[in-house]
């Protein structure tokens, strides 16, 4: 979160019920005078707490600070005030994992020790989350790969701890769970680092060639010129030279892609739509139940209707959206879909018996709207007959009928 968001964030707070308004006053000041600099931020926070020691709002403010040492890379300020409020707020997991990030770059027993401790805390906080139920089936592949991230970089960091405190032989079996669970560069060198450091060199070198090959995006060019100088160094030490080590990185590339392939196979029966970027390769579940592939209406003009039960300005905007489809109902080449948005479906069918909207072709968002990054609702996203998106319409009731009924037309007149 930028310096800015979270200055706003505190105004929007102000005032708190036990805090005093000289306090408020000051901290407005503070904020005020502190800009969009995250550093610059931290400091009016630290110069108010020295002069309020025991403010009321003593938690919103260290977690503020916390926020903005993450922003800054601060491990000193991550660890001071992460700690702070990890003691009053133990299950924070991205807290969780940055103060234990920050306290092993650290060096030394002492913060080995600490960073073992929040580590497999949230590695039992991650697994708490994994025995409850995704938040809609839209979500389940997207919740399997959030929970698989947070247990693999659980895992890694306590094998990064116990090596750091001598348990090597605890180190590697711990970084070989890691990459079970969410296979990355970052857990494959984990495992590498210990396995080297356990004497076991020709795995070691086999999980630095997984570093190196596999694809990840967090991955950086210079951790895998490391791993790649790791790797080269480990295997001429062992062979004399690097004859074969191209077919083992090439062996490694084909084992890390299938893993990745299984991976994503088994998200794909979660939600055949997770990790879809494309809109007309979605698959939208109908209200019903029926399922509609996006693909199937390929040539045909789109009008994709986005909303849902809680938004009163779709409500008001439906019958312009009636209006307009009524003067295309005898064109096949214009689809209206009525795509539901509502992260909790249960309500969905009443909502649409009690306003009668029985006639519409519904379906769920199904991760669509994700995928073409709608912000706000009632939205109208049309597709053109090449399945591109041309054109979105908003909240506009004064001019909807015309404005979406125009841009229908130049789609349909399009060669």
């Amino acid at each position: 979160m930028r310096a800015a968001a979270l200055c706003a964030l505190f105004a929007l707070t102000l005032p708190a019920q036990e805090s005093r308004p000289s306090e408020d006053a000051d901290l407005r000041e503070a904020l005020g005078e502190a800009g969009p600099s995250a550093i610059d931020f931290i400091r009016a926070l630290e110069s108010h707490l020295a002069k309020y020691p025991k403010s009321a709002r003593l938690p919103e403010l260290e977690r503020g600070l916390v926020k903005a040492a993450i922003e800054t890379k601060d491990d000193r300020r991550i660890i001071l005030y992460g700690e702070r409020v990890l003691a009053r707020e133990p299950d924070d997991l991205p807290i969780l994992e940055r103060v234990a990030r920050a306290l092993l770059a650290s060096g030394g027993k002492d913060p080995a020790e600490r960073a073992l401790k929040y580590a497999r805390r949230l590695e039992e906080e991650t697994r708490k989350f994994d025995q409850q139920k995704p938040p809609g089936p839209s979500n389940a592949a997207h919740w399997r790969d959030e929970i698989d991230l947070d247990l693999g970089t659980a895992l890694a960091l306590e094998a990064r701890a116990c090596g750091n405190l001598g348990r090597a032989k605890e180190a590697v079996e711990l970084a070989r769970r890691s990459f079970d669970a969410w296979p990355s560069a970052e857990t494959a060198r984990e495992a590498g680092r210990w396995l080297e450091r356990s004497g076991q060199i020709e795995e070691a070198i086999r999980r630095y060639a997984d570093a190196f090959t596999i694809p990840d995006a967090h991955a950086r060019d210079a951790d895998r010129a490391g791993d790649r100088a790791r790797m080269g160094e480990l295997y001429r030490n062992l062979k004399g030279s690097e004859t074969g080590l191209g077919d083992l990185i090439l062996e490694a590339y084909d084992r890390t892609a299938a893993l990745l392939a299984a991976r994503q196979w088994k998200l794909r029966q979660l939600d055949p739509n997770a990790q879809l970027t494309n809109p007309m390769e979605f698959t939208l579940t109908g209200l019903e139940g029926g399922k509609l592939a996006l693909s199937s209406l390929k040539g045909k003009v789109l009008v994709l209707d986005f909303w849902a039960t809680w938004c009163g300005p779709c409500r008001y905007q439906h019958p312009f959206y009636e209006r307009v489809k009524k003067r295309f109902k005898d064109r096949a080449d214009v689809v209206f879909l009525s795509i539901n948005s509502d992260d909790d479906r249960e309500g969905v069918p009443e909502f649409v018996a009690e306003n009668r909207w029985d006639g519409k072709t519904i379906y769920y968002d199904d991760g669509l709207a994700t995928a073409l990054n709608v912000s706000s609702i009632p939205l109208a996203v049309l597709i053109n007959k090449r399945g591109e998106v041309e054109s979105r319409l908003g909240f506009i009731p004064d001019r909807f009928v015309e404005m979406l009924g125009g841009r229908i037309q130049q789609m349909l007149e399009e060669k």
